[in-house]
């Protein structure tokens, strides 16, 4: 007898249905959080000495990684680019395409891909093993409010300190570049410099940082509401964990998009 639920067809649609649900429940928690957080925000229900630890987190803590990171990856940029500009005859835009570069996509990107590999996992995987000891249930119990406490610091030290990253790192990466356009193409630092700062344009410097603070803020709401909806036991921290780093990576390809729509395309 033919037995519908047991085809490869049906076990598939099921799967996917499964990942469907999920997802909208995903959505509307990160809805219903972002409110309850802008709602405690307004009505100044901020704890600052967790706000300045979660900050130090943002700024400090992650600081070191987004360095490499967007340092590596600008040099390895700049040693495929600056000799083939040179052949070209064009070496003296390498600092100008560098900047544009990095300025407008790596150094914003590469740094929150950092923040969400290092604070966004700490972040979920620390709340949702509140959430599954009853830590959080006591909370309320207490008469503590778990948005207010856990939520809005994280919140705003994410939309405050991930431009701080941004600066850092960008600088860094562009003179990770010149330094290397130097050594594959021998292109003086002062042409280096000087396309540089021809390609520097204050219009984009700003747009990244808004960018940047609207990174931070994405990575601090989706993390820690993927660690607040957990429930369970041990594999639920696991679990919130890679939702909210999987989900973080793809809202920053979003919110990339939607920056490169609005104000480039």
């Amino acid at each position: 007898m033919f037995e519908l639920n047991k085809t490869f067809t049906y076990q598939r649609f099921v799967l996917l249905w499964g990942q469907i649900e999920e997802f909208l429940i995903l959505i509307g928690n990160l809805g219903k959080d972002f409110v309850d957080v802008i709602k405690r925000i307004l009505s100044l229900e901020i704890n600052l000495n967790e706000t300045i630890e979660q900050s130090k987190r943002f700024a400090y803590d992650s600081l070191p990684i987004s360095l490499t990171i967007v340092s590596m990856t600008s040099a390895i940029i700049a040693m495929q680019l600056a000799p083939e500009l040179a052949r070209q005859g064009g070496a003296d835009y390498t600092g100008m395409l560098s900047a544009l570069v990095m300025v407008r996509e790596l150094a914003a990107v590469m740094s929150a891909f950092a923040i969400i590999s290092m604070v966004g996992a700490s972040f979920a995987s620390e709340i949702a093993s509140m959430a599954v000891t009853e830590q959080i249930s006591a909370m309320k119990v207490l008469k503590v409010d778990p948005i207010a406490y856990l939520f809005v610091p994280r919140f705003i030290a994410g939309a405050l300190f991930m431009p701080v990253v941004f600066i850092v790192s960008g600088f860094c990466g562009l003179v990770c570049a010149g330094l290397v356009s130097n050594w594959c193409a021998d292109l003086s630092l002062l042409n280096y410099f000087t396309s540089l700062w021809h390609g520097l344009y204050i219009r984009d410097i700003f747009i990244a940082l808004l960018k940047s603070s609207f990174f931070g803020a994405t990575i601090a709401l989706i993390s820690s509401s993927c660690g607040y909806s957990a429930h369970g036991g041990a594999k639920e921290v696991g679990l919130a964990t890679t939702k909210a780093v999987v989900s973080s990576f793809l809202a920053i390809a979003m919110w990339d998009f939607i920056f490169a729509s609005v104000f480039y395309l």
